[in-house]
C-alpha cells in the first residue's frame, strides 16, 4: 500500500476491522477553510467494551509473540509510513492548520518514534538476584502491562500518539487509541492503515474517536491496566484522579508555560531566531512552545524590536500555500481565547508591538511588552502565537521569574557562558533545558515529560518506555521444593 487511502473506510472506526461505530459519525473540517475533508465514525462506551476484551484476548498471544517477530511489525510499520508520508502530509496540514514543514517534522519524528520502539525488545529484559540458597534461580523479569489506553491530542496527532503505541505494542501490549476528533484521519486512520500495512495482528490496536466520555470509558475500562495521556493540565488531573482511583498507572504529559531567558550577553540574532521559533511554531500551539520570553534590561528593547520586525513580516493563511509561515488556530474559539490574553494584558499594562487581532481562527503574530508577572499573558498558557516579553535586571531575578509558574516542562537559556547557561539551568525546575536552543526540542530516544502541573515526569522516550509499559515479576525456580517445619 503507497497511500493512506482514507476514503474507503470513511466513516468508520478502526476495531478488529473497520466497522461503524456506536456513536454515529463526525465530519472531520479543513480549518482554513471550513471545509469537509472526511467523516469518522464515533465510539461510544459498548464500543470500548468491544475493543478492550477484544485486545485483552489478542495481547496474551502476542506476548508470546518472538521479540524478533514484534521488532519486525515495527520496522514494517515505518515502511508504510514512509510510502503513506505523501498522504498523510497533506491531510494534517488540512486537518490541524499546521504549515508543511511542522507537517513533515512531525512524520518524521513518528518514523523516528517507530525505529525507537524496535530497538526496545532485544534488550535485556530481567536481573538475576541473589538468594540464600544456591541451588535456586532468583531474578526479576519485565513482562507486558496488558492493555493499553492511549488518549492523544490534536495539536501534533500523529506523533503524539505514536509515541505511546508503537513502545506498548513492540513490549507485547494490545492498546486502545482515543485520538481527538477534530484531527482522527492524521491522528487515527493514520496509525491504523499503517499497522494494517505493517501486519499487525488483529485486536491488538482499536482505535475509537470520540470526545471526553470515551476518553473516560477508555481510563475505565477493565480492560486497561496503564493510560497514557497528552493534553491540558485540567484534563490531566481528570484523567490521573479516575486512574488513580482504580489503581492504575498513569502516564500524563500537559501542559506548559515555558520559560526563554536572554541573557545579556547572547548572542542576540541567535536568540530572536530561536524566540521567534519557539512561540510561532503552529501558531504557538504545542506543550513546549515558549510562553515567557524573559530578558535582560539591557538588551530588552533591542530584542523586542527585532521580535516585532521579524513577527510583523510572516505570511499569514492557508498553510497549503508554500510563502504561508502562520496558519490557523484550530478553531475560532481559541483565537477568541487568545485575544481575551492579549486584551486583557495590554489593559494591565502590557504594551502592544504588533499583532492582537484576528480574523476567524486566523491570529497575526503577536509581540507584548513589558508583560509583568501579574498580566495573563504571563500566568497562563496562551496556545496562540503570542510574544509576552518581561525584563529582568539580574540572573538572580531571571531565575525567580521563571519559577513563578505551576508548570514545569520546558525551558531556554541564551547565554554567551556556558557556565552561567548551566549554573541558570540547575535552578530551574522543568523536565527540560536547552542551553542556546529553544523550547521546542524533543527526540524519541530521549526522557520526555514535565514536572508539576506539566506532568508527573520524563516518562515517554528510550529505554524510559520500559518502566511505563512492562511490569516488573519476581521468579525464583527450585530443583525441589523446600521442606518447612510446620
Amino acid at each position: 500500500m503507497s497511500q493512506c487511502d482514507f476514503a474507503s473506510v470513511s466513516g468508520q472506526l478502526f476495531s478488529d476491522g473497520w466497522r461503524p461505530g456506536g456513536a454515529g459519525t463526525a465530519d472531520v473540517l479543513e480549518v482554513a477553510t471550513g471545509e469537509r475533508i472526511g467523516e469518522i465514525g464515533l465510539a461510544d462506551g459498548a464500543d470500548v467494551e468491544r475493543a478492550g476484551a477484544s485486545a485483552s484476548a489478542a495481547q496474551r498471544e502476542w506476548a508470546r509473540a518472538s521479540f524478533r517477530e514484534r521488532i519486525a511489525v515495527m520496522t514494517r510499520a515505518a515502511q508504510a509510513l514512509e510510502s503513506m508520508r505523501a498522504d498523510i502530509v497533506e491531510t494534517m496540514i488540512r486537518e490541524t492548520g499546521g504549515i508543511r514543514a511542522k507537517a513533515e517534522q512531525e512524520v518524521t519524528k513518528a518514523l523516528d518514534e517507530l525505529r525507537s520502539a524496535a530497538g526496545l525488545p532485544d534488550q535485556p529484559y530481567g536481573q538475576l538476584l541473589p538468594h540464600d540458597d544456591p541451588s535456586t534461580l532468583s531474578m526479576a523479569r519485565r513482562v507486558p502491562v496488558g492493555v493499553v489506553g492511549v488518549i492523544a491530542p490534536w495539536n501534533a496527532p500523529l506523533m503524539l500518539a505514536i509515541r505511546s503505541v508503537a513502545p506498548a505494542l513492540v513490549l507485547g501490549n494490545a492498546v486502545l487509541l482515543k485520538p481527538d476528533v477534530k484531527t482522527s484521519l492524521s491522528g487515527g486512520v493514520a496509525l491504523a492503515r499503517v499497522f494494517e500495512a505493517a501486519g499487525l495482528p488483529s485486536g491488538l490496536l482499536h482505535v475509537l474517536p470520540g470526545g471526553p466520555e470515551t476518553g473516560e470509558a477508555v481510563v475505565r475500562s477493565p480492560h486497561t491496566s496503564v493510560i497514557s495521556f497528552t493534553g491540558s493540565s485540567a484534563t490531566g488531573k481528570r484523567v490521573g484522579e479516575i486512574a488513580g482511583g482504580l489503581l492504575k498507572r498513569v502516564v500524563l504529559e500537559l501542559g506548559g508555560n515555558n520559560a526563554f531567558v536572554v541573557l545579556d550577553d547572547a548572542d542576540l540574532d541567535a536568540a530572536v531566531n530561536n524566540a521567534a521559533w519557539g512561540s510561532l511554531l503552529h501558531q504557538g500551539q504545542i506543550c513546549m512552545a515558549t510562553g515567557r520570553h524573559l530578558v535582560h534590561e539591557r538588551i530588552a528593547d533591542e530584542y523586542v524590536e527585532r521580535l516585532t520586525e521579524h513577527a510583523a513580516s510572516l505570511v499569514m493563511g492557508d498553510p497549503k500555500r508554500p510563502e504561508v509561515r502562520v496558519g490557523p488556530l484550530i478553531d475560532a474559539r481559541q483565537a477568541s481565547r487568545v485575544h481575551d490574553i492579549v486584551t486583557a494584558s495590554v489593559a494591565s499594562g502590557a504594551v502592544l508591538s504588533t499583532g492582537g487581532s484576528h480574523e476567524g481562527p486566523f491570529y497575526r503574530p503577536t509581540v507584548l511588552d513589558r508583560v509583568t508577572p501579574e498580566s495573563r499573558a504571563f500566568t497562563e498558557e496562551i496556545f496562540g502565537p503570542v510574544i509576552p516579553v518581561t525584563r529582568f535586571a539580574s540572573d538572580d531575578e531571571a531565575a525567580d521569574l521563571a519559577g513563578m509558574t505551576a508548570y514545569g516542562l520546558s525551558a531556554a537559556v541564551h547565554t554567551g557562558s556556558m557556565a552561567r547557561g548551566l549554573a541558570l539551568a540547575e535552578r530551574l525546575r522543568t523536565g527540560m533545558v536547552h542551553i542556546n536552543g529553544q523550547t521546542i526540542n524533543d527526540a524519541a530516544h530521549v526522557p520526555m515529560g514535565g514536572m508539576g502541573a506539566s506532568g508527573n515526569g520524563g516518562r515517554y522516550g528510550g529505554h524510559w518506555n520500559l518502566d511505563e509499559f512492562t511490569y516488573w515479576q519476581w521468579v525464583t525456580a527450585r530443583p525441589t521444593p523446600p521442606a518447612y517445619p510446620v
